[in-house]
């Protein structure tokens, strides 16, 4: 009503444009200026203009403004604003507020026809939930809900469509889905997502609309459960489904229930249980939160804590960062008389038990690697012949397992050896896996005994049977688990930290020293190479390098062979891989220590005897042979008187009356007692 008490019902609508020079028996009503503060006009001014009213973006949150003629405008508004500026939106409805079980009913009082597009906003952070369920009477014609953070569509109990994209990140997503005859189409903020062939569904007035969850919690879990999180600007083709009314007129459909759903989009508190470990710090997010993690902390909840950055492992040792805690590797150098490490169960071991692997070094032929024990069960991993060799007896003598490595391993170096129960359809088998290399496989059997007998107060033993029998290792043994759980060679007293992981191996015999590394036996020390050949260090072992003058396993032999002067008469010659004498006359032999005999060969004959000489012989003629050989006939000998004095020709010569003188047979000269030509 006016202020005069005028029901302004009775009157058309105001009018809207301009007057001028409106005169009353003759007295100017318009235009005039009234005094400030005077209530004899209202929303006139001065003048006439036409400016389009659309220039003054009367249109708010990216409404778009539209001309309709003189001083008139019309405001197409943006999804989920609405009212003649766009200025109000449509309330969020918060689904699942502090876990509870909630949702909405409205009921369709007309039929939308044969085209029918539903479409929303929607924010949440779960993965799963039920969205929208459309129902008759007899059936869900059309089924709506989230899995694995995508959307889902059902029509008619059959035809399924699933989205492509994720929307369960927090943010809005206008999700909508169009039934046009035959073919539905699922669209996420404009871009379709996929489509399927359908059968025509029938929608009539009466139907139901379930918003967020069904009445029967069962119900609803076969679509993920309750959904948790908000929607806005529900619609059914351009009729609204709202939770809470705008004030602005629009077409909506009734609202029958509203079950645990509350107005806006609020988040639950979700650092109100503390989920930050490790001393993170909470900030909370829409249905969500982050931690901000201390140093040396890392994942979501601070959960996973960096423990090799604390450097909580001694200097010998190498930390490995675990899921759940830390271990120290290193590595153990066992002689005679070295302690042997004893281990069991914490008593919280889960897991099962079906593997055992361990890194060793030895040049051993026979030794025991790890050893254990619990009643009659038993595993020993050992060496035998440099094979590598595993025997386990679980629960009697008819589970004995017994394998050996093909290859030979007690060479000095590091060799890392696997052993794995693997089962396959109803039989099981133990697996050696040595240096990356299958090398052993037990026979299949449908029971094949485990390891469980370990994480049950089993005594473990590295390097020897038992404490009593002593070592019988002489090497190394690197990191030795069970299972994937690590017998530590390091006791929590050597540590900074101690492990906090639950499954654990403890050692038992913590203070019997060990000694860390891996150290060989000093074969080196003192040098055993002569002649000033380098020793190498091979583990256990040794190897020379010589100079080029000698060789031989401790460079004891010269590599020129004569420079000993093997050749005792004679001269030496190098000769590839040896030596030759070049003996001098009268010796023989390899090394020129043998004298000839000159007679051996020697030509006197007729009975002559030899007469060895230095270098040489002669002939020692019998009474009737003469020559150099004894070859030839011994001849007379005349004796004869000369004139001067009494001479002998010989070989058959003659005596010469004149001159002393003999006349000698032809082949022979000479005077006197020359055999040939000599006198």
């Amino acid at each position: 009503s006016t202020a005069y008490g005028i029901l302004e019902a009775d009157y058309p609508p105001a009018f809207l444009g301009c007057f001028r020079d409106v005169f009353v028996d003759s007295r100017l009503l318009l235009p005039v200026i009234a005094p400030e503060g005077s209530r004899i006009q209202a929303n006139i001014t001065v003048g006439c203009s036409d400016k389009d009213k659309c220039d003054d973006s009367p249109c708010q949150n990216r409404g778009r403004c539209v001309s309709q003629g003189w001083r008139g405008y019309l405001c197409e508004c943006h999804r989920p604003y609405e009212g003649n500026n766009c200025a109000e939106e449509y309330i969020t409805a918060r689904f699942g507020n502090k876990d509870l079980e909630s949702y909405a009913v409205f009921s369709l009082d007309d039929d939308p026809g044969d085209t029918v597009i539903i479409s929303m906003f929607i924010r949440t952070r779960q993965s799963s939930g039920l969205l929208l369920i459309m129902t008759n009477s007899t059936s869900q014609y059309l089924r709506l809900w989230l899995e694995a953070g995508m959307i889902k569509v059902q029509v008619n109990n059959f035809e399924t469509l699933v989205g492509r994209a994720v929307i369960n990140d927090g943010h809005f997503h206008l999700v909508t889905l169009k039934l046009e005859g035959v073919v539905a189409t699922l669209f996420q903020s404009a871009q379709s997502q996929g489509f399927i062939p359908i059968r025509l569904i029938q929608v009539h007035p009466g139907d139901m609309v379930y918003v967020g969850g069904l009445p029967d919690s069962r119900a609803s879990a076969s679509f993920g459960g309750y959904f948790k999180g908000c929607i806005q600007d529900l619609r059914i083709n351009n009729k609204r489904l709202q939770f809470y009314p705008i004030s602005t007129q629009v077409e909506s459909y009734n609202l029958e229930q509203l079950i645990s759903i509350a107005e806006g989009c609020s988040s639950d508190n979700a650092c109100a249980v503390n989920p930050c470990l490790n001393g993170g710090v909470c900030y909370s997010m829409w249905d969500d939160f982050i931690c901000n993690c201390p140093p040396n902390t890392a994942g979501r909840r601070c959960e996973e804590v960096k423990w090799c950055e604390l450097s909580p492992c001694p200097a010998a040792a190498m930390c490995q960062l675990l899921s759940q805690g830390f271990e120290c590797l290193s590595n153990v150098t066992f002689r005679l008389g070295s302690s042997i490490p004893q281990y069991r169960s914490n008593g919280k071991i889960k897991r099962s038990l079906t593997s055992v692997s361990l890194s060793f070094r030895s040049r051993r032929l026979a030794a025991t690697l790890l050893h254990a024990h619990k009643d009659s069960n038993y595993l020993t991993v050992s060496l035998l012949n440099s094979h590598v060799v595993m025997d386990l007896q679980v629960g009697g003598d008819k589970d004995n397992v017994s394998i050996q490595s093909q290859t030979q391993f007690s060479d000095g170096k590091w060799h890392t050896v696997k052993l794995s129960l693997e089962t396959q359809a109803s039989t099981s088998s133990w697996i050696m896996v040595v240096d990356g290399g299958k090398e052993a496989i037990s026979m299949p059997k449908t029971a094949v005994g485990d390891l469980e007998f370990l994480g049950k107060e089993a005594d473990i033993f590295l390097g020897g049977l038992s404490l009593n029998a002593g070592v019988d290792l002489s090497g190394c043994l690197g990191p030795v688990e069970i299972g994937g759980l690590l017998l530590p060679f390091h006791p929590d007293t050597e540590l900074n930290l101690p492990r906090p992981q639950e499954e654990q191996f403890l050692r038992i015999n913590s203070n019997a020293p060990l000694l860390y590394g891996c150290w060989g036996a000093s074969v080196c020390t003192p040098n055993p190479c002569r002649n000033e050949g380098v020793c190498e260090d091979l583990f256990d072992l040794y190897q020379c390098t010589c100079s080029s003058e000698w060789t031989g396993h401790l460079c004891q032999d010269s590599t020129d062979p004569c420079i000993s002067g093997p050749c005792l008469y004679g001269n030496c010659v190098s000769l590839p891989g040896g030596y030759k004498c070049a003996c001098e006359q009268g010796y023989s032999g390899e090394q020129c220590e043998v004298e000839v005999d000159m007679c051996e060969k020697s030509n006197c004959s007729h009975g002559a005897t030899c007469l060895k000489g230095f270098q040489t012989y002669s002939c020692l003629c019998p009474q009737n042979m003469t020559g150099q050989y004894c070859e030839l006939p011994q001849l007379p000998v005349s004796t004869c008187t000369g004139t001067r004095w009494n001479y002998s020709c010989f070989n058959g010569g003659r005596c010469s009356e004149a001159d002393d003188a003999c006349y000698c047979l032809p082949g022979f000269a000479g005077q006197w007692y020359d055999m040939h030509n000599d006198s």
